[in-house]
Parts: structure tokens; C-alpha cells; sequence
């Protein structure tokens, strides 16, 4: 029940204070401030209809289920978005990538959000935060993950009770309907199963081996992400049911560290290999090495190309080579060919080398690990796709120089490979992605007439709608795709004779004349 309490103040003056019930029955209720102070009323009359009005709003809000405690109204007062997350991500107990993407999410939330209180975040400056996004030339497909996250984070604090709202929820339907797609990203580009053979085969040149050449033949034919295929261990490789299974994936952290985790929402599968790519498989595996990695403890079927993998830090071959005034050449030809560079040269390296402390790259040479992402796309994949080298300073864009044969032409390296080259590669296909050959895969796989049930099982989607769970992969469907992708198979390699008979890469040569006998 409300009413009007007396008090007496400093000095002997009298005030009141407006109490009230309040609907948890807690404990009593008083009407305060923005600073949590009960208001001094100096009169009974207007204290009574304060604490009134109080808890009648109080006891309407608990009809609704929206009571929030004065305490709780002062503390979501109180409460900074900046305070709110440094507790919330301290809460979390994810995977480490997804911690990492939190974290990388908060950088571009708190500077603009973090010195606001939560309850005071609305939908006009989260569409200021927006606009100030899309000026700084954020992608809009960045925008909408970092924008998800705001509103996970708003509904935990709406959960908590220090926002009434979410206002990061999108109402539905707002503005014009066909405006409603400008933001979308670009299309992927795909490419015939031809492109995706003379990608591999080039792949396989521009690293010098054929482990390229498997692992792309694998991604074509199969739509493995990038991440199952880096972390596909031996073991998972079952020649005798003619599968591999997707257990686990390698998620490359923004520190360099290679975590080994489930596959993307826990696509756990088993994907059907047809005998081709089973024996592709097969021969890489017997002639690779078997060694576990150091990083994991695991025998992985792919491994990295490049001794910068090795490395954990400390100095650099290019501090050596600036701090002699010579050319990263030398130090390397210092470290591996003393007896061709001349002895005072020599010398100067080498004092560099002790005083600096540089250490040489642990392991075989030219051999890492596994592949790094951004590695693999830039320095192979790419240029295997678009015949172009990308920008690196000093040095423009450029092509990738070859030999006029053996057919496709082989990488020419070192200095001055632009005036040894004869030639240069022609694109595939420009602007084509690794992703771009899973997009491909489940394309060709439509092309095919595979039922919609075998071709999301394939590629670790999940499909929740009613036909999807009345409707079974059956032995036959699994039979026919895996004979429609060997006819596929068949067909580029047929494609690919035609261009050249020979291929300086030696699984792909052998493919190559293994066809020309049988057909």
C-alpha cells in the first residue's frame, strides 16, 4: 500500500518520502532518482500520489512480465556496453575460433557502442554505426556478421535485465522490396571440371610436387571445405568402403596457430569417393610421407610447402641481409653455398648471423606442417587460376612467367625469370576461389540429377524442411552419383589429351597415358 513517510532532515526540516509495495514483495519500495537516491517530497500530499503512481506502474508492469527491480533499473543505469562484453566474453566457453571471431567483432563494436550504457543503445545509432561502417569501406556481408553480433550481445543483456529490448532485431519487411538485394556480395565464381583439372595440374607446378594436384582434384570432386581437407588425417582415408570421413577440420587462428576442431556445425559425414579419385588418393599416400606433426601429434595426408611455417618467431633472413647492406641471396647462399660468395662477404654475414642471433628453419627443407591459408590462395592457388602473381612490394602484379614446354609451360624462378620465360599462363578463370570449387561441386552434382538429400549429406548441409526428413539415401543414389562423377572424370582427362598428351606433372602424366591405353 502506498503512503507518504516523515522524515526529518539536517537542520530539523521535515520531508517526505513517497513508499510503495512492490509487486516481488522483497522488500519496500521507494520512489528514486537517476542517481538511486529516494526524492525528497516536502509535502505529504504530493509523496502519497508519487508512491501511488509508482506502484501502480510497478504492479501493470508485472502483469506484462516486464517488472524490473529498482535495484536492476540503477544497475542497467549504470552499466556501459564496454562493462557489459569485458563480463560477457569472460562468460563464454566456445571453440577458439569462435572466441577469436568474437573478439575480432568486439574490436569494430566497442570503440563506437562502449562508452554508452546498454539501455541507452537504440536502432538510431545502430544505423549511425552502420552508415560510419560502410564509409570506412567495410564489406556489407562484414557488416551483417558484426551486426549479429551486437544483437547476441543485446539479447544477452536484455536476459540479464539491463535493456527492456533488443534493438538490434531487424523488423521485417522495412523498405522498398526490390531494394532489398543491393547489398549482397558478389557471386562465386565456379568452373568446368576441365578448368578445375588444368587448375590442378598447375597448382601442382607452381609448388613443385603433386600434393597440390591431389588436394585440389579432392576439393573438385568432393566440396571439402578448406579447413577438412588441411585437417583430413590418414586415418580417415578408408579405402575399403570407398569413403573418407569428415571428423575434424584445422581453423587457422589469427596468431598463425593451427587449432583442430569439429567441422562446421558439426558437419560430421562420410563422403563416397569414386574409384579414380580413391586411387588418386591411394598413390599420394603411398609415396608421402607418414611422420605425426609436431604441432598435433597427428599423420595428416597433406603437408605445407613453405619453410616460413617453421619459423616461431626471432629474426628474420631479411634482418640479417639489411643489417649487411646484401641481398636475402647472399645470406641464403652464406647459410647453404659458403664456398660461392666471396670470403669477405662471407665474413660480414656470418658476424651478423652471431651477433643477431638468427636461427635456421627447423625441419626438412622447404617443408612445413601444413599449408597457411592465406599462403596457399595467394602464391598457388590464384596464379593457377588466373595466370597472374599478385602485388608484392617492390614488384607489381604480374604473370606468371613459364617455358614454352612441355605443355602448360613450367614456372621459370629466381631473378630475372621475366626475361628467361618464353611464356605466360592465360586464365582459367578469373576471380575464382578455393570455395568456388565446393560451389562448383554442388553445382555439377545438380547438373547431374543428384537427389537434394545425398547432395546436402555430400557437403555437410542441413536441410530442415519436411520433404528433406520424409525423404532416405539409398544405395542406388550413392552408385549412380559416384558413376556419374567418374564419367565426368573420364571426360575431362579425355578433354585434357586432346590439349596435350604429356603433363610435366607425373600423377597427372600417368593418368594421362592410363586413359590413352584403355580408351
Amino acid at each position: 500500500m502506498a503512503y507518504a513517510q516523515k522524515r526529518t532532515g539536517r537542520g530539523g526540516k521535515i520531508y517526505y518520502r513517497a513508499c510503495y509495495q512492490r509487486p516481488d514483495r522483497k522488500a519496500q519500495g521507494y520512489v528514486v532518482d537517476a542517481e538511486g537516491k529516494a526524492v525528497r517530497y516536502p509535502t505529504k500530499t504530493t509523496a502519497k500520489k508519487a508512491a501511488e503512481k509508482a506502484e501502480t506502474e510497478a504492479f501493470e508492469e508485472a502483469k506484462r512480465g516486464r517488472y524490473v527491480p529498482p535495484e536492476l533499473q540503477l544497475e542497467a543505469a549504470q552499466t556501459t556496453f564496454a562493462q557489459f562484453c569485458a563480463e560477457w566474453i569472460d562468460d563464454q566457453d566456445l571453440a577458439a575460433s569462435t572466441m577469436q571471431n568474437y573478439r575480432r567483432g568486439l574490436a569494430h563494436l566497442l570503440p563506437f557502442f562502449g562508452t554508452f550504457p546498454v539501455k541507452d543503445i537504440s536502432e538510431t545509432l545502430i544505423s549511425k554505426w552502420e552508415r560510419e561502417q560502410k564509409e570506412k569501406g567495410a564489406a556489407a556481408s562484414t557488416i551483417r556478421t558484426r551486426r549479429a553480433l551486437l544483437h547476441l550481445l543485446l539479447a544477452d543483456a536484455v536476459a540479464k535485465e539491463l535493456a527492456e529490448k533488443n534493438v538490434a532485431t531487424r523488423r521485417r519487411g522495412r523498405g522498398r522490396r526490390h531494394g532489398r538485394g543491393r547489398n549482397r556480395g558478389p557471386e562465386k565464381k565456379i568452373t568446368s571440371m576441365l578448368g578445375a583439372l588444368l587448375i590442378a595440374e598447375r597448382t601442382s607446378l607452381l609448388s613443385g610436387r603433386d600434393d597440390e594436384f591431389v588436394a585440389s582434384i579432392l576439393k573438385a570432386y568432393t566440396g571439402m571445405r578448406w579447413g577438412e581437407i588441411v585437417g583430413l588425417e590418414r586415418e580417415f582415408v578408408r579405402p575399403t568402403t570407398r569413403a573418407l570421413r569428415i571428423e575434424w577440420q584445422l581453423y587457422e587462428l589469427d596468431s598463425g596457430e593451427l587449432t583442430r576442431c569439429p567441422p562446421k556445425d558439426d558437419s560430421y559425414r562420410n563422403i563416397d569417393l569414386p574409384p579414380f579419385l580413391l586411387g588418386v588418393l591411394s598413390r599420394h599416400q603411398a609415396r608421402s610421407q607418414t611422420e605425426a606433426c609436431q604441432c598435433h601429434g597427428k599423420r595428416y595426408v597433406f603437408t605445407g610447402r613453405t619453410g616460413s611455417g617453421q619459423r616461431q618467431g626471432g629474426v628474420t633472413l631479411k634482418a640479417v641481409a639489411e643489417a649487411c647492406g646484401v641481398s636475402t641471396g647472399t645470406v641464403s647462399n652464406v647459410l647453404n653455398r659458403p664456398h660461392a660468395v666471396a670470403e669477405r662477404t662471407r665474413q660480414k654475414v656470418e658476424a651478423a648471423v652471431a651477433e643477431l642471433g638468427y636461427e635456421r628453419p627447423t625441419g626438412p627443407a622447404r617443408e612445413a606442417a601444413h599449408w597457411r591459408r592465406s599462403g596457399h590462395a595467394t602464391w598457388i592457388f590464384t596464379p593457377a587460376a588466373t595466370g597472374w602473381y599478385p602485388k608484392k612490394a617492390p614488384q607489381e602484379a604480374h604473370p606468371v612467367p613459364v617455358t614454352a614446354g612441355p605443355w602448360p609451360g613450367v614456372p621459370v624462378r629466381g631473378r630475372g625469370a621475366a626475361g628467361r620465360a618464353e611464356a605466360c599462363w592465360l586464365p582459367i578463370k578469373d576471380g575464382l576461389t578455393r570455395h568456388g570449387l565446393r560451389h562448383g561441386h554442388r553445382t555439377l552434382l545438380e547438373e547431374l540429377g543428384i537427389p537434394k538429400v545425398l547432395i546436402d549429406e555430400r557437403l555437410g548441409h542441413e536441410d530442415g524442411s519436411v520433404s528433406a526428413l520424409y525423404t532416405h539415401i539409398t544405395d542406388s543414389m550413392r552408385a549412380a552419383m559416384v558413376d556419374a562423377l567418374t564419367e565426368v572424370w573420364l571426360r575431362s582427362l579425355d578433354e585434357r589429351l586432346e590439349l596435350s598428351p604429356r603433363s610435366p606433372v607425373a600423377l597427372l602424366d600417368a593418368l594421362l597415358q592410363e586413359r590413352a591405353t584403355s580408351r
